[in-house]
């Protein structure tokens, strides 16, 4: 009886600890969330600064495939058997490292990258412009398709406490999607520059936690 007691306590003691130690991780990643908006701003704009060079042809086919990705999602069919479907094939490409697995299909744009490479490969054959176009707004359809549902997934996970996951989860991944799809534009197109946006994302955000610094412990 006494043995039963005081393992009872045992496993009680360890679900407490367990569950300690799950908030305690969650306020961790809340405020590494939190540190990421500055991030998740620069980025933003640095890419949309970065764009706005391009012809406006390329922009429109761009936000054409973000739009159409929307349109699909909300009034016509989920592709989450797409989104699914990516996220396997990451998962099979990573499975030699356990870690990457659990990670790589929500941070990857998986067709994206595909995107990327076949159309390395075709520019090698085709020197038509309107090759540029149709990939661009691939490229917008497929960066939408990816973020949308990574979200949601994110946002569906259990004893997410103070929406920690979330919050750091999509921030981060975030930041890496836009600069995957930097560098794809970059290596496409010649005015958009990956260097630049690297370059004006880090010192807009180191601007911004430098501001936030001063008015915190410099007044």
């Amino acid at each position: 009886m006494e043995k039963k007691e005081s393992l009872k306590k045992e496993i009680d003691f360890s679900a407490k600890s367990a569950g300690f130690s799950s908030r305690i991780f969650g306020i961790i990643k809340f405020i590494l969330g939190i540190c990421l908006l500055p991030f998740v701003y620069s980025t933003s704009v640095s890419f949309l600064n970065e764009f706005a060079v391009l012809e406006k042809s390329l922009q429109d086919y761009f936000w054409t495939g973000i739009i159409s990705l929307l349109i699909l999602y909300l009034f016509i069919w989920e592709p989450v058997i797409i989104y699914v479907k990516g996220q396997k094939l990451l998962e099979l490409i990573f499975s030699f490292f356990r870690p990457l697995v659990r990670v790589a299909p929500y941070l990857l744009p998986i067709y994206t990258i595909v995107l990327f490479m076949v159309y390395g490969v075709l520019s090698l054959v085709f020197k038509s412009p309107d090759l540029v176009n149709v990939f661009i707004f691939l490229f917008g359809f497929s960066i939408g398709l990816h973020l949308v549902f990574s979200a949601k997934s994110l946002r569906g996970k259990q004893e997410d406490f103070l929406k920690s996951n979330y919050i750091f989860g999509f921030s981060f991944l975030y930041i890496i999607n836009l600069a995957i799809l930097s560098f794809c534009l970059s290596a496409i197109i010649n005015a958009f520059s990956f260097v630049n946006f690297s370059n004006n994302s880090f010192q807009m955000a180191k601007g911004i936690f430098s501001a936030v610094f001063k008015q915190l412990f410099l007044r």
